[in-house]
């Protein structure tokens, strides 16, 4: 399986990511580890999930997540072949003050029964507190073995800029990942604000909705179908004109390649030059054996400038 640098950082990624959204809320216990199971036996390597997960579902309070995720690495054996990547300051409360994390940290390394985290991502911006104060913090845990690299969730590019800045000047670690939104649909804002800051510093790009809540997998075609189920109803704003192209052309691709869209979707953000690792979530081991095969595809060309034409932006 390829294995592709994070940023600068000495992290060895697999091209596709596991989104540890769903443990312990659409996948219990069991189902995660043999989700878990079958990621890892696929080649791949990176999980990514969150102190907060997975507090929105009824009767979890956050953590829950985590919690499964340690108890697979404890069953598995498996953690020198992981990369787990979590994150701080989410969920309820978007908290990057160095009190914080250094209680949250404590908390997110016994749930995960494990010494380090491979990558430890500020999930949040918390404008209350000075940069330079979280950066600080991070170099601490850093330099105390707990955190290997760190990581930037959902910043605005000028805080972005400024925290990179910050760890020039101060000799922190920097964020050498971003997570931002980003598919065949969701182009523009990554492209044109986020893309040439991970370009010009080289950050591993950890993208998230990489189908678009479903809508690229075909699924809701129209506002009717996206009525059936609460994700579908985040599907209905992509039912514009340009979001019909790209059907059709995730629709004519995928035939050529006797593949589904889902695949092909995945594929184009696989062999995306600027994107380390999409980020893809299942919640039974047919789903993600699909996704999988994505990273296997091998989209031509032609197939490449197809898509890119349908979902091409003003």
């Amino acid at each position: 399986m390829e294995k592709r640098q994070l940023g600068k950082s000495a992290l060895q990624v697999a091209p596709l990511a596991f989104g540890g959204n769903v443990f312990g809320w659409t996948a219990d216990e069991a189902t995660s580890f043999s989700l878990l199971d079958a990621f890892m036996a696929g080649g791949f390597n990176l999980i990514d999930t969150a102190d907060s997960y997975s507090h929105w579902a009824p009767g979890n309070s956050g953590g829950e997540s985590e919690t499964i995720i340690g108890k697979w690495l404890k069953k598995s054996g498996k953690r020198d072949q992981v990369v787990i990547a979590t994150k701080v300051g989410g969920g309820k409360v978007k908290d990057l003050s160095p009190a914080y994390i250094e209680k949250t940290v404590e908390e997110s390394l016994r749930r995960l029964q494990t010494d380090y985290i491979d990558l430890y991502q500020s999930h949040y911006d918390d404008l209350k507190t000075p940069i330079d104060e979280t950066l600080a913090t991070y170099d601490k845990l850093v330099k105390a073995g707990k955190v290997r690299v760190i990581g930037a969730s959902n910043f605005s590019p000028e805080r972005l800029l400024q925290s990179l800045e910050s760890s020039e000047t101060n000799g922190f670690p920097r964020y050498e990942s971003l997570q931002p939104e980003y598919n065949l649909y969701d182009r523009q804002k990554f492209e044109r604000e986020y893309q040439p800051i991970t370009q010009g510093y080289n950050l591993g790009v950890i993208s998230y909705y990489s189908l678009a809540s479903g809508f690229l997998s075909g699924k809701y075609r129209t506002k009717e179908d996206a009525s059936k189920s609460t994700r579908g109803e985040k599907a209905v704003g992509y039912l514009d004109e340009r979001g019909q192209s790209i059907l059709e052309t995730l629709d004519e691709v995928s035939a050529d390649f006797k593949t589904t869209p889902t695949s092909v979707a995945i594929a184009w953000l696989v062999q995306h030059p600027g994107i380390t690792a999409p980020i893809v979530s299942a919640t039974s081991t047919q789903q993600l054996e699909d996704l999988l095969k994505a990273t296997q595809l091998g989209l031509d060309a032609g197939a490449l400038e197809k898509l890119n034409i349908a979902s091409d932006y003003e």
